[in-house]
C-alpha cells in the first residue's frame, strides 16, 4: 500500500524499534512456530529486507542511514519474533526512522539514557569526575582542582626556598 501524507497518520509499523546513538534494535512479530529457515533477513549497508520466504516482505526498503554490516545480527526469539540488532555507521546521530519511507519521529524529543560513570573508559571517566568535583567546589565557593594544584606547587616551592617571601604570590 502506497504511503501518502494523508494515510501516514494511520500507518502502523509492522515492527517495533528503539535506538541509542550507537545502534538500532528492531523487533518484528512473525507467526508462532516460525523457524529460522523459513525467514529471509537481508541486512545491507543501506537496505533491509525482513520476511517469510516466498511471501511479501514484512519490511523492505532503504535504511534511514548507513550501517556497519559486520556488526549487525538477527535472531528468532521463541519462534514468534525476529530480533534485529543494527550498528550505526555514524554513532553520533539519531535516526528519524528505520526505513526512509516510514513515518519519522521527532528526534529533538529523544531523552538519552544517563550513562553511568562505570560505562566510560578510564581517561573519560577521570575527566568527568574532575569536572564534577570542580563544579561542586565552585558551588560551595571553594577552589577548583586547578587552583588546588597551583597552591600545592607554591607550597612546595616555598618549602624549598624559605628565604623568599611568597605570601602574596599568585600563580596564573
Amino acid at each position: 500500500k502506497e504511503l501518502t501524507k494523508k494515510n501516514l497518520r494511520n500507518f502502523t509499523l509492522p515492527y517495533k524499534w528503539k535506538q541509542t546513538l550507537q545502534d538500532v534494535d528492531i523487533t518484528v512479530p512473525v507467526p508462532k512456530g516460525t523457524r529460522a529457515k523459513d525467514l529471509k533477513v537481508d541486512i545491507k549497508k543501506k537496505h533491509l529486507i525482513v520476511g517469510l520466504k516466498g511471501q511479501t516482505p514484512i519490511i523492505e526498503g532503504e535504511l534511514c542511514k548507513e550501517v556497519k554490516i559486520d556488526d549487525c545480527t538477527w535472531t528468532l526469539e521463541d519462534q514468534k519474533e525476529i530480533f534485529i540488532h543494527i550498528e550505526k555507521s555514524n554513532q553520533m546521530e539519531w535516526w528519524k526512522n528505520v526505513i526512509t519511507t516510514h513515518p519519522e519521529i521527532d528526534t529533538t524529543k529523544i531523552q538519552p539514557e544517563n550513562s553511568n560513570l562505570s560505562d566510560l573508559d578510564g581517561e573519560t571517566r577521570a575527566m568527568v569526575e574532575k569536572m564534577m568535583f570542580d563544579q561542586r567546589q565552585k558551588k560551595m565557593g571553594k577552589k577548583t582542582s586547578e587552583e588546588l594544584k597551583k597552591d600545592e606547587i607554591l607550597k612546595k616551592f616555598q618549602a624549598q626556598h624559605p628565604e623568599l617571601d611568597l605570601s602574596n604570590a599568585k600563580i596564573s
